[in-house]
């Protein structure tokens, strides 16, 4: 289900959380061994995430190994340990659970409709349901890093930092995981919402909107919700940013977050 998936995703964000907080607070006496290791971690978990989408053809794998890839640009803002790196994971982190929530939102109403998550078994949405192309279009190029969306932002500040460190290798990878998730987006577009509507499926009336179900509307609410979000930090991520500098500037100065859990020292 498209809910499980999805939780799974938010738990994956907890883990994220877990490390920026042990590896800023615990494992901070030998900084150059232990983040050499977070960083050929990120890059290996961009590529086998982004190269397991690629080869999948139903609509919940492609986004559950996308999961995968993501994390490893949110290792790589840890890994690199500089404020702006930081800054970008942390903002990464935001981004990424409006996008990926909204998609997996999105892939649940295909599946209502259609019946099916198997991409060869799905069609015909942007005929019959264009706003829905629309709103697949929105977190979909914003998870790939296209402009002027949020993750476009998120994505360059990451880079940004990584040009700064001058990890080049690693931050090539992470530009080459940008275009293959461009790649994997396109193939759920022209699969799912492109192409005609497959001959062997013959039941369309839902997608046809001649099934009248109650509270249909609601299907829609969230996912309009979440690609406004996506466009507004894009058009106007100021406040997210200050917001990941906030963090940053307390994940790099661990003592703020002992005093607040211990309280100061006497």
């Amino acid at each position: 289900m498209a809910v499980s998936a999805l939780f799974a995703g938010l738990l994956t964000k907890v883990g994220v959380y877990a490390l920026y907080r042990v590896f800023t607070l615990i494992f901070t006496q030998d900084v150059d061994y232990t983040h050499t290791i977070l960083l050929w971690a990120a890059a290996l978990t961009m590529l086998t995430g982004v190269l397991g989408a690629a080869a999948q053809f139903e609509f919940r794998r492609i986004l559950s190994f996308h999961i995968v890839s993501q994390i490893g640009y949110m290792l790589l803002g840890l890994a690199l340990f500089t404020p702006l790196a930081i800054i970008g994971g942390v903002f990464y982190i935001m981004h990424h659970i409006l996008v990926k929530t909204n998609l997996f939102l999105i892939s649940g109403i295909t599946y209502r409709l259609l019946g099916s998550y198997d991409l060869k078994d799905l069609g015909g949405i942007y005929k019959e349901r264009p706003l829905l192309a629309l709103l697949f279009l929105i977190p979909a190029l914003s998870l790939a890093g296209i402009p002027p969306l949020s993750g476009f932002f998120a994505k360059f500040v990451v880079i940004r930092a990584g040009l700064e460190a001058e990890a080049y290798v690693v931050t090539g990878i992470a530009l080459l995981v940008g275009l293959l998730t461009l790649y994997s987006m396109i193939k759920i577009w022209a699969e799912v919402f492109w192409k005609k509507t497959p001959e062997h499926v013959t039941d369309l009336r839902r997608l046809r909107g001649e099934v009248k179900e109650k509270h249909n509307w609601a299907y829609f609410v969230p996912v309009i919700g979440l690609a406004a979000c996506t466009v507004f930090i894009g058009i106007n991520g100021q406040p997210i940013y200050e917001l990941a500098e906030m963090a940053a500037h307390q994940l790099l100065n661990p003592q703020l977050y002992i005093e607040a859990v211990l309280g100061a020292q006497q």
